[in-house]
């Protein structure tokens, strides 16, 4: 879907629940940008120009964590859970590369398509506003149909199958029941139910461990409550949620902008919305001066039987193909790394 014509834009969650067709992006801080255009088209994704996209060089790219930070907070996550503070907590580091100034981050949708399909893979291209970005998100953060509302948490992530272990299966099981703790703050006492259960799921480069957890919502209830109940998604946060996002609030150097945020659209008219968590999500930052810098973030869910060094290797394979295709580096023609 290519929505254009822009009518408005509003922080405003309750217009969501008005009229028209909306593109939404939630920052994980909270910051919102709900914008309502005129006209909504299916159209093919557009074909990859070779040059167009400047591709920074693989070499550029610095992490907000570097391996040795990281795998120091994954000790200290222990620590907390040995305390009985959390059970799990998602800790997340910010990759960021100087980027061209007439860089389009439509350029980089159409190469992402093609070297990283995802099935909530979009677009958001605001620049008077703050917001472009391009995700290739494999997670449902939130859908709706009508008054049914449902959400698909992803936890344990392998190359295969094979890698997947029990801890996995357990992270997956704690944020399934997260995720239906704050579904059932909004719906119909008894509507919420898991259809889904740690079911396997491929996706390039590697395998997710998938749920869905779906309810209906109560009378009154809109997307100002929804949000307010379900946000931050729980899969990128941990359990309890409250408690696990002042630990990684501690941990984390920098704000995650909208990586592990909410993406995608409302149709209003319909009652139909789609928002996928901003996981595989890339977006760009400029400043008043002309300067351009491209981000991406990538975690992984912490529990006491996580490994340090297992857990940074996970986030470094879930950006790699990611890190590729924008550096320029994976050929999205033949699926090759160069």
């Amino acid at each position: 879907m290519v929505a254009t014509g822009l009518l408005d834009v509003t922080d405003d969650p309750a217009a969501l629940d008005s009229s028209g067709f909306w593109a939404v992006a939630a920052d994980y801080e909270g910051r919102l940008t709900c914008a309502r255009f005129a006209d909504v088209r299916s159209a093919p994704v557009p074909a990859p120009v070779p040059g167009r996209w400047p591709a920074p060089a693989p070499g550029d790219w610095t992490s907000s964590l570097d391996r040795a930070a990281y795998t120091e907070g994954v000790r200290r996550i222990h620590r907390h859970i040995a305390a009985g503070e959390v059970y799990q907590a998602n800790l997340c580091r910010v990759l960021t590369a100087p980027l061209a100034p007439h860089a389009d981050v439509d350029d980089l949708t159409a190469l992402l398509a093609r070297g990283n399909p995802a099935p909530y893979a979009g677009t958001i291209r605001l620049p008077d506003h703050g917001v472009e970005i391009a995700t290739a998100s494999p997670e449902l953060f939130l859908s709706r149909d009508g008054r049914v509302v449902e959400s698909g948490p992803i936890k344990g992530t392998g190359r295969t199958e094979a890698d997947l272990l029990p801890k996995d299966h357990a992270e997956n099981v704690m944020i399934v029941d997260l995720v239906r703790n704050d579904l059932g703050r909004v719906c119909r006492t008894g509507s919420v139910t898991v259809p889904d259960l740690c079911a396997v799921e491929k996706h390039p480069g590697l395998v997710h461990l998938v749920s869905s957890v779906r309810g209906e919502l109560l009378p009154g209830a809109g997307w100002p409550e929804l949000l307010a109940a379900a946000f931050p998604p729980g899969s990128v946060t941990g359990a309890p949620k409250r408690r696990a996002l002042s630990v990684l609030a501690a941990l984390e150097r920098g704000p995650r902008g909208p990586y592990c945020g909410g993406v995608g659209w409302v149709d209003a008219d319909r009652g139909r919305a789609e928002l996928a968590v901003g996981i595989r999500t890339f977006w760009i930052e400029r400043d008043g001066a002309g300067t351009a810098v491209l981000r991406f973030g990538t975690g992984a869910g912490i529990t006491w039987d996580s490994d340090p060094e297992r857990e940074w290797a996970e986030t470094e394979l879930k950006a790699s193909r990611l890190l590729a295709v924008a550096s320029g580096t994976y050929d999205t023609s033949g699926g090759t790394l160069t």
